[in-house]
C-alpha cells in the first residue's frame, strides 16, 4: 500500500478539503485527487463524499481513519529503521517548531545541520507548540522543537534544551513602568495582551496569578510573540515575553513572580527516530543551556 496515498487520505480527512490537503503536502490538487482515487480503488470503497464542493468522510472512511493512521505510522517506522541500518544521514526530516523558537533559537542549530548534512531535506513546519505536540502524537511530525508542556500524553517524551526566562513588560510611558515594584493585585487592574488561552505560555501566567487570573483585563490575544511585543510597545497593555525579546523600548515590571518555561524537543516514545533526527538532536544538545 502506497504511503503517499495514505498521507493524502489522512490530510484530506483532517482538513475536509482536497485543496488544503494538497497545500499541506506541497502537491497539486489533481495529484492528491489521483492518490485518493488510487486508494479507493485499492480498497474497493469510497472514502469521501464530494457534494457541492463539501468533502466529508463516508461511513467506510470513518471506520478506516484510525487504522490508516496506525498503518501509516508503522510504515514510516519501518522505512526509518531500514534507512538507519545503512548508517547514512539522508532523506526527509519533517519537524515542527514555533515561530519564536524558529526565529530566535534555531538559526545557529539549523545552520550547522545544513552545513554538515546538506543531503538531508528539511521539511520545517511553523506551528503552535500545542498543535505541534498533537502532530508528533499523530505521526505527522517526526519531532517538534517547542515550548514543553507540564504534562505530556503517555505516547510522547520530552527532552529539555533551553530554560526561557519570562518577564512582565510594559512600554516606557506605561504607568507601571514608573513603579519600583508592582503587586499582583495592581498588575491585574491594568489591561494586558497575552497569548491565546489554549497555549502553554498563557497557562503559566494564569496559574501564577491564581486566584487573581479571573480579573485579567485581556485586551486581545495572539500567539505570535513578536506581535505581542509590538502591541506592548504601542501601549496596548502589559504582556509576558521571553528574555530574548527584550530591548530598550520595553520596561520589565518588577513583581513577586519568577516565571520561566522550558523549550525542547518532543518525540514519540514508540517510534524510531531517523538518523537525520538523531543528528539534529545531537546538535541541539551542543547549543543547550549549561
Amino acid at each position: 500500500m502506497d504511503i503517499n496515498n495514505l498521507n493524502a487520505f489522512l490530510e484530506v480527512a483532517r482538513r475536509r478539503s482536497f485543496s488544503l490537503a494538497a497545500e499541506a503536502l506541497f502537491i497539486t490538487q489533481p495529484a492528491i485527487s489521483k492518490r485518493i482515487t488510487s486508494l479507493e480503488n485499492e480498497l474497493g470503497t469510497l472514502l469521501f463524499n464530494r457534494i457541492n464542493r463539501k468533502v466529508t468522510l463516508t461511513e467506510a472512511g470513518h471506520a478506516l481513519l484510525p487504522r490508516v493512521q496506525v498503518l501509516r505510522n508503522e510504515l514510516e517506522d519501518i522505512r526509518r529503521i531500514a534507512s538507519n541500518l545503512s548508517g547514512d544521514i539522508h532523506g526527509v526530516l519533517v519537524m515542527g517548531t514555533s515561530h519564536h523558537i524558529g526565529l530566535h533559537r534555531l538559526p545557529p542549530v539549523l545552520s550547522q545541520f545544513n552545513r554538515d548534512h546538506p543531503e538531508v531535506q528539511l521539511d520545517l513546519r511553523f506551528v503552535g507548540s500545542e498543535l505541534a505536540s498533537q502532530s508528533v502524537e499523530r505521526g505527522d511530525l517526526e519531532i517538534a522543537v517547542v515550548t514543553l508542556p507540564y504534562e505530556l500524553p503517555e505516547q510522547l517524551q520530552a527532552h529539555s534544551i533551553w530554560m526561557d526566562q519570562l518577564h512582565i513588560v510594559v512600554s516606557r510611558d506605561h504607568p507601571l513602568s514608573q513603579l519600583p515594584i508592582v503587586s499582583l493585585e495592581t498588575l491585574v487592574q491594568h489591561r494586558c495582551v497575552l497569548p491565546g488561552k489554549d497555549t502553554y505560555t498563557y497557562r503559566i501566567i494564569s496559574q501564577a496569578l491564581e486566584p487573581l487570573d479571573q480579573q485579567l483585563k485581556i485586551y486581545l490575544t495572539t500567539n505570535y510573540m513578536e506581535t505581542l511585543k509590538m502591541l506592548v510597545s504601542a501601549g496596548f497593555g502589559w504582556s509576558l515575553l521571553p528574555h530574548t525579546l527584550l530591548d530598550d523600548g520595553l520596561v520589565v515590571v518588577k513583581t513577586p513572580l519568577y516565571l520561566q518555561r522550558q523549550l525542547g524537543v518532543i518525540s514519540h516514545r514508540k517510534r524510531t527516530l531517523s538518523n537525520a533526527a538523531k543528528t539534529l538532536l545531537a546538535i541541539l544538545d551542543q547549543f543547550a543551556d549549561p
